[in-house]
């Protein structure tokens, strides 16, 4: 019986099994996709009874052994055959040969190997575009026995195999080639030429090998290679003034000690270096042998002018992340006109300077995070584009106060784990003035307000110790980050004018005993952080809340106040109030809150109160409003039973203190 799903125009796979149906059987050819789905069957081997007219067959996660002539070779029709995760390890030789509309064939995870061990060819591929032979255990030299006669095919995947040598003849049999990948193999050598006869050759995988040198690059049509992960220490392309027409470069993981020797010519738009061993951006010489020569160029060229021994003019994105590099040049990025972003992070630069106006015009992304940055100086109407700076991780101390000031576009500032501190504005004009001298102009601050485009400020971890008012007038921050600041005083207006744009708030672990800022002054406030504090109150709201995420764990409250929460539960979708040393019955509105509104408590598990002094905490779904009343009754009737035992006290003395001078009158009448 056969149990294919056949798939036709308006109806989707799903919905054809869905509705129980083994065949889809219509009178018009027209109305026919012509799909036949026998994936995921545990067939053994091909469906003897397949219908004619297939365009698209689905053999995929079988257990088929052998391909042979009775099952396959009278579906002529087929242009879509996708063999992936079988058994085969047999094809008949010249089985595909009469299949002239098939143009994938997807061999991929099967046993291979085993079929050219007895070194026999499959046989013409005349009309086969696309053939995927990844893990198929395949070796040196066998992909003879596939790939003799396909001068159609343009695309080819060998990825996952065993593969160590690319010989000299290796794809004499496809030279339509466009796109190759031998991702994950094994590959030592590739001999001379091995690709030269590919003239159509414009896409190279040979990520995930074990490459140590490439010395003669000459692969010109080439517009993508990737030659990451191998083991690389030199990639040097053949001195030519030959224009390239390569477009993407990936070089990380590798072990170069020296920058890739690129063509002078060239269209390059992506470079990547990272997770290699440079020590410098030179590719030729010592430092002091480069440092000479750039200083001749200086010497004898107008600054505009300089180039370097390669041409970066149409480079767009360069990273050289997670390397030993010590210092960015000038000289080296001088030409690099077109880059939008560069990334430097992870490596060991102490200095940066862009100084003129004409470098790094179109930069939008700079990462120069996580270096041993001492410093950093942007001149007047330099970086003009730049939208993300990222700074983290350098323990800077000292920059130009107003250097961010300088940077119109900038939208995103990471300055966490740093030793910044914030400047205290003496003015606050309406525009940012010309002249430093309506500030305190200390080198060992900086200004964060008036800057016109910046939303996104990161200050974690900057041993700030003052947050002074008005630090951020006239910036639009819809994020600010002030965590991990222990001790940080926060003057009352310290987020003035942050009051129509400010979002996210984090002052999480800063020991923050009280909060006097007015958030409700900050009327899109959506998201607040202030766990990890020392909190015994919460700050009282004005006016109405905006505020829709609230973390209050690891705090000190006890109670929170009624018409806080009345204010808050407003808008609030989410609290955090894990550990706390909350108080059930002095908190009836919290409670109601959490336990009938729509506010979820994600910790809610870690949420505890105290029902009586020294008891044991309970979780605060389980406390309920009657037993606050029964514990209320309780305590008032022993008010009532001590304040009549302190009345009866009261009276009996009294009574006890008139009846003592009558006492003494009765006895004086007596006496002789």
């Amino acid at each position: 019986m056969l149990v294919c799903v056949f798939e036709w125009v308006g109806l989707a796979h799903e919905d054809v099994k869905s509705r129980g149906l083994s065949q889809v059987l219509v009178s018009s050819e027209s109305e026919v996709q012509n799909d036949v789905f026998c994936n995921d069957l545990n067939l053994q081997s091909t469906p003897a009874n397949l219908p004619p007219g297939i365009q698209k067959l689905d053999l995929s996660h079988n257990k088929l052994q052998n391909l042979t002539h009775e099952t396959l070779a009278f579906h002529t029709t087929i242009h879509h055959l996708n063999l992936h995760s079988n058994k085969i390890q047999f094809i008949q030789p010249g089985l595909f040969k009469d299949m002239t509309n098939l143009k994938v064939l997807i061999l991929s995870r099967n046993n291979l190997d085993v079929f050219a061990l007895n070194k026999t060819k499959i046989g013409s591929l005349k009309a086969v575009e696309s053939l995927d032979l990844s893990n198929n255990g395949l070796y040196t030299g066998m992909t003879d026995y596939f790939l003799g006669d396909s001068p159609a095919m343009t695309n080819l995947s060998l990825n996952g195999n065993s593969i160590t040598k690319i010989t000299k003849n290796a794809f004499c049999g496809s030279l339509a080639l466009r796109k190759i990948s031998l991702h994950n193999n094994v590959i030592l050598e590739i001999e001379d030429g091995a690709f030269d006869l590919l003239d159509y050759l414009t896409e190279l995988d040979l990520s995930k090998n074990s490459i140590t040198c490439i010395t003669d690059f000459n692969l010109s049509h080439l517009k993508w290679l990737n030659l990451s992960k191998n083991s690389l220490e030199t990639f040097q392309t053949i001195d030519s003034e030959h224009l390239y027409e390569l477009l993407y470069l990936d070089l990380s993981e590798n072990k170069m000690p020296y920058f890739p020797v690129l063509p002078k010519r060239n269209k390059l738009e992506y470079l990547d270096v990272s997770r290699n061993h440079l020590r410098s951006v030179n590719n030729t010489g010592t430092v002091e042998e480069l440092a000479n020569f750039r200083g001749t160029i200086l010497a004898h060229t107008p600054f505009r002018l300089i180039t370097r021994y390669q041409d970066f003019s149409s480079l767009i994105y360069l990273d050289l992340s997670y390397n030993q590099i010590k210092s960015i040049p000038q000289t080296f990025i001088c030409s690099m006109v077109m880059l939008e972003v560069l990334n430097v992070s992870r490596n060991c630069i102490e200095s940066f300077f862009v100084n003129h106006e004409d470098i790094l015009q179109n930069l939008k992304i700079l990462d120069l995070s996580y270096n041993s940055l001492q410093n950093l100086s942007f001149g007047e109407k330099t970086l003009q584009s730049l939208k993300e700076l990222f700074l983290q991780g350098n323990t800077l101390t000292t920059i130009n106060p107003q250097t961010f000031q300088r940077l119109p576009g900038l939208r995103s500032l990471q300055l966490q784990q740093n030793n910044l501190k914030i400047c205290i504005p003496q003015q606050i004009p309406v525009e940012l003035p010309k002249k430093d001298h309506f500030y305190q102009d200390s080198p060992s601050c900086v200004f964060f307000y008036s800057i016109p485009a910046l939303q996104f400020l990161y200050l974690s971890e900057n041993n700030l110790r003052v947050l002074p008012a008005n630090a951020f007038h006239n910036t639009p921050l819809k994020l600010l980050d002030l965590s991990l600041n222990p001790g940080l005083e926060i003057d009352p207006n310290s987020l003035s004018g942050l009051e129509h744009s400010l979002i996210h708030l984090l002052l999480k672990e800063n020991n923050i005993s009280q909060l006097n800022t007015d958030l409700s002054a900050l009327s899109r406030l959506k998201y607040v952080d202030l766990s990890t504090n020392q909190l015994t109150t919460l700050p009282i709201w004005n006016k109405e809340s905006s505020i829709e995420s609230l973390n209050l764990q690891n705090n000190n409250l006890v109670t929170l106040e009624y018409n806080t929460v009345l204010v808050l539960e407003r808008s609030l979708k989410t609290i955090y109030m894990g550990s706390n040393p909350l108080s059930c019955c002095s908190n009836i509105r919290f409670l109601h809150m959490v336990q009938r509104s729509a506010v979820v408590v994600p910790d809610i598990d870690t949420v505890t109160c105290v029902y009586v002094q020294d008891s044991e905490p309970v979780n605060i779904e389980k406390v309920t409003q009657d037993m606050c009343h029964t514990l209320d009754s309780r305590v008032i009737t022993i008010i009532v039973t001590v304040v009549i035992a302190l009345v009866l006290i009261v009276v009996l003395g009294l009574l006890s203190k008139l009846c003592h001078p009558r006492r003494r009158k009765h006895n004086s009448s007596f006496s002789a």
